[in-house]
């Protein structure tokens, strides 16, 4: 179901409230669980470029992690160069540090982390998505159809890409798929994974454009890449703020 239009319209104002929320509990998101500083690949959503994830790359910078951005500019949808360009600068960070990634995606940015990992499973640690509608039916149920579909002369030839059923199809690593109910671009029963082992779906309290710098979002990415590799456990939300955590979807 398409999100309303009363959501779509307060996108903007709300993406603002949810970055001053993140500056006023900053000092809070710096106890997060810390990790092994493995690389974590940022992927942006549609339209959007490397500085709309500075925020997130940011702080998990702050917590240890060698954090990179995907450096392929604007994300213009599946072109030749995006879908060459993003394997080429996993297998680079793998090479170069010699440990798996991690891999973090926001939106259409969370559709090609799941690909990659599902072509990468060696290269990849996990996945975590924020409002990625990887299990969208119908197109038109996303309010960014319109803007994709202005870019469709650029992407690769549809029959180059894989079916719409399979972007739902479990990956063979640990995934993390972040939603909200709240969010005006895509449905949020698109943004959920099916349940399984390893399978896992947290709802936050976020617009669709705030994701990348919300504060219950940045937690859990932070929770989720703190997991040794080899060791996954469903998340659970700090007993001191999980007012910010409306459910957890079984999975």
């Amino acid at each position: 179901m398409r999100p309303s239009l009363a959501l779509f319209i307060s996108e903007s104002g709300r993406a603002i409230a949810d970055y001053g929320a993140t500056l006023a509990t900053s000092p809070v998101l710096l106890r997060a669980p810390r990790g092994d500083g493995h690389p974590v690949l940022v992927l942006p959503g549609l339209l959007a470029e490397d500085a709309s994830t500075a925020t997130m790359r940011m702080y998990l910078r702050s917590l240890g992690y060698e954090v990179h951005g995907w450096r392929l500019g604007r994300n213009l949808g599946p072109t030749a160069a995006i879908l060459n360009g993003m394997t080429a600068r996993l297998e680079e960070l793998h090479g170069s540090s010699g440990r798996t990634v991690s891999l973090v995606g926001w939106s259409l940015g969370g559709i090609f982390a799941r690909e990659l990992a599902r072509s990468r499973p060696a290269l990849t640690r996990q996945v975590i998505t924020l409002g990625s509608p990887f299990g969208l039916s119908d197109p038109a149920d996303s309010r960014a159809n319109s803007a994709y579909q202005r870019l469709g002369m650029l992407h690769v030839n549809p029959d180059a890409l894989p079916p719409r059923e399979r972007l739902s199809r479990p990956i063979p690593v640990p995934t993390t798929a972040i939603y909200s109910r709240l969010d005006g671009v895509v449905p949020w029963q698109a943004c959920i994974n099916t349940p399984g082992p390893r399978r896992e779906n947290v709802a936050v309290y976020s617009s669709h454009l705030g994701m990348g710098h919300n504060a219950a979002v940045l937690w859990v990415i932070a929770d989720r890449i703190a997991q040794p590799e080899g060791i996954w456990e469903p998340f659970r939300a700090p007993s001191l703020a999980r007012h910010l955590f409306p459910e957890r979807t079984a999975a």
